[in-house]
Order: C-alpha cells, then structure tokens, then sequence
C-alpha cells in the first residue's frame, strides 16, 4: 500500500468507530441513568439513523458539485463536535432530542465521504478495502471493553466525556486524510437517478434497509438487555467486542472469499445467519454459549454483509458519482432503515418483550434474504 495514505485512513477508520463503540453500546446506560423511558430511549437512539436519511444526500450532492468531499466532513466534523458540548446543559427530553439531531446531522457526513475518498485511492483493488476498515473493527473493541470496565467503576455521566475525546481525536485524522482525485468515467454524464432505478441497486438498497431495521433493538437494547439478565458492564462490553474480532477476520479474509464466491452469494450468506444469529439473542439470552454464537454471528450480519455491499456500490456507482453513490446508500439503507430499527425497537420492547422484538429483528432480515435472491441475480457473474 505504498500508494495509498495508510496510515491516516486506518487511523480515521479506528477513531470512526471507537467513537460508535463509546456511544451505541453504553449511551443508552446514560440515558437511562436520567430517566428516559424506553419509547423515549429508542426515539433518541434513533438520531443517527434518522439523520441519515437527508444529510448525506446533501453531503454527497455538494461534494459532487466541485466541493472537497474530505473538506466538507472535517467542517461538518467541527460543527458536530461543538453541538455535542449542548449535552452538558440539560437533560430534557426534547433538549437531547435537539442535540442529538444537530450532532449527528453534522458528523453524518463524516463516514460516506471518507469511503469515497478510501475507494478513490484503491482504484479497481476494492479487495484491499477490508485492510484499512479492520482498523475500525479494532478501534471499535478497544473502545467497547474500556468503556465496559470504566463504567463498572465510573457513572454512566462518564459517557459524554468519553465520545467527547474520541470525537476530537477522529476530527484530527479526518483532517490529516489526503484528499484524492476522482478519475473520469463513462457514466460521468449519466444521470444518478438512472443507475439508482436499476434493479439490483434497488435490490440492495432495500435489503439492506431491513438488515438495519434488523438491528436497531440490538445497538439499541442490547446492553440493556444484557445488564437486565444479570451480566456485568465489562462483561457486555467483551461480548461487543467478540462479535467486532470475528468481523475484524472476516475483513481481513475479504480478499480470498471475493475470490472464492460473488458478492450475491456473499450477501444472501450473510442474510440468512442474521436470521438465526437475532433468534439466539431473543430466545437464548441466559444461554451463555448461545449468546457467544451469536456473537460470532456479528461476522457476516455486519462484516461481510458491509464489505459486499460497498463492492456492490463500488461497482454500481462510477466516477463522479462515487460519492453521492455512498451518499444514497446510506441514506436510504441505514438512514430509512436504522431510523425505522430504532423507533420500532422502542415500542417493540415496552409493548412486546425483549423476545419478540429480536424474533421480529430476525423476521427483517429473513424478508431482506428473499428480496436479494429474487433481484440480485445480475450480481452472480
């Protein structure tokens, strides 16, 4: 990888998701340490997703327009960073509620934009994609068991400290990211919307709407859950952290399974372990060797499933359009899709259980798996 900046992509990578391992699992502890209900909690966990629907668009759209995708993300970064700071004033409902929706409108802009710019460097070598974004894998790990034991010691106000460092810390690698000129290609003249209405873009883009619906109770509820039935903080944060290792091999292993199976046959793999791996978690949680399956499982609902996906969007999305290409995957996938998780997740657990909100998790994605075998065939070759 002499070409490629390395080491400032793997450092974005790994503060990126160190940042994620500090607020998904453990944010919700805080919230209900102040006393958000779980409707109220599932609403608020929600903002990242929801935020997603629209504000990447608009990242995208401006960075297709001649402005700096990197130099977009590391002012959005700022303003993202100082809305935080708003969280120390109240912890009103409809104050959080605010926050939180300036905070991650600004840094949802962030990871979109730095993929592309990531793919731009790697040209047609996407293979290599999974050795720079393991590094997110790792810094998620380090980031989910500290914080564990932390808060076995530390109240859970210890929190916004927490995301408030890493959030520094991966604003200055996104400022220390080169950026990377976007070569011409044949579809550079064709409109978006016409590549967006293909089938398997489509396709894709649904399937993996569901998967995040899929699991918005599990980065929603999860620790909850865990603490719930007896297991400490660091304890949930070592199970985080195995099903982030078994991602980390399955990034590291890309190379050989693209080698090895095509990206739909990737994809529906990885659907059909969802479907098994959310029926676990719901129905097994005091099975300790059921959750660790489970866990393991993290692997394909995320890793492979992720890095498929991008290939997809690698392939589908060319040129110019490689960053509103990112843009609208996230948007429309993780930003309808984990939005819909969230707040279904809400109501789901005060309404139907923790069981039955996993047993629906698992119900997505069984409908994400028939969606991709039915109009993902193009993708075989």
């Amino acid at each position: 990888m002499s070409a490629l900046p390395y080491r400032r992509l793997a450092g974005f990578y790994f503060f990126y998701f160190a940042y994620l391992g500090a607020f998904a699992p453990f944010f919700t502890l805080y919230l209900n340490s102040v006393g958000m209900s779980a409707v109220e909690i599932g609403v608020l966990m929600s903002m990242p997703q929801l935020t997603r629907i629209v504000a990447p668009h608009l990242w995208g759209w401006l960075a297709d327009r001649g402005t700096s995708g990197l130099r977009i993300a590391r002012f959005a970064g700022v303003a993202g960073t100082v809305a935080w700071l708003g969280l120390y004033l109240s912890t009103q409902f409809v104050w959080l509620f605010i926050v939180l929706l300036a905070v991650m409108f600004f840094w949802s802009a962030a990871l979109p934009l730095v993929e592309a710019t990531t793919l731009t460097h790697l040209g047609d070598e996407t293979a290599r994609y999974g050795r720079i974004r393991v590094w997110g894998s790792i810094g998620f790990i380090v980031a989910v068991i500290g914080v564990g034991y932390l808060l076995d010691s530390w109240p859970p106000q210890a929190v916004l400290s927490i995301v408030l460092v890493l959030m520094l810390c991966m604003l200055a690698l996104c400022w220390a990211v080169p950026d990377a000129k976007t070569p011409p290609h044949a579809s550079d003249e064709q409109p978006i919307w016409d590549i967006l209405k293909r089938p398997e873009a489509m396709a894709l883009i649904a399937a993996a709407a569901l998967m995040a619906v899929a699991h918005g109770p599990y980065y929603t509820f999860y620790t909850i859950y865990l603490v719930d039935h007896g297991y400490s903080k660091s304890m949930a944060g070592w199970l985080w952290a195995l099903g982030v290792i078994c991602e980390i091999g399955i990034f590291v292993w890309m190379p050989h399974l693209y080698r090895a199976f095509s990206l739909r046959q990737i994809l529906l793999a990885s659907f059909a372990l969802a479907v098994l791996r959310f029926l676990l978690i719901g129905w097994w949680i005091d099975n300790f060797a059921a959750l660790l399956v489970a866990q393991t499982l993290h692997a394909a609902t995320f890793g492979s499933f992720h890095a498929a996906a991008i290939g997809v969007i690698h392939k589908l999305f060319r040129g110019r359009h490689q960053a509103r290409g990112q843009a609208l995957y996230g948007s429309f996938a993780f930003g309808v899709g984990g939005a819909l998780g969230g707040f279904a997740s809400g109501h789901a657990w005060a309404g139907l259980g923790p069981t039955w909100t996993f047993t629906l998790s698992s119900c997505a994605a069984a409908l994400g798996l028939v969606i991709l075998w039915w109009k993902l065939r193009l993708l075989d070759a």
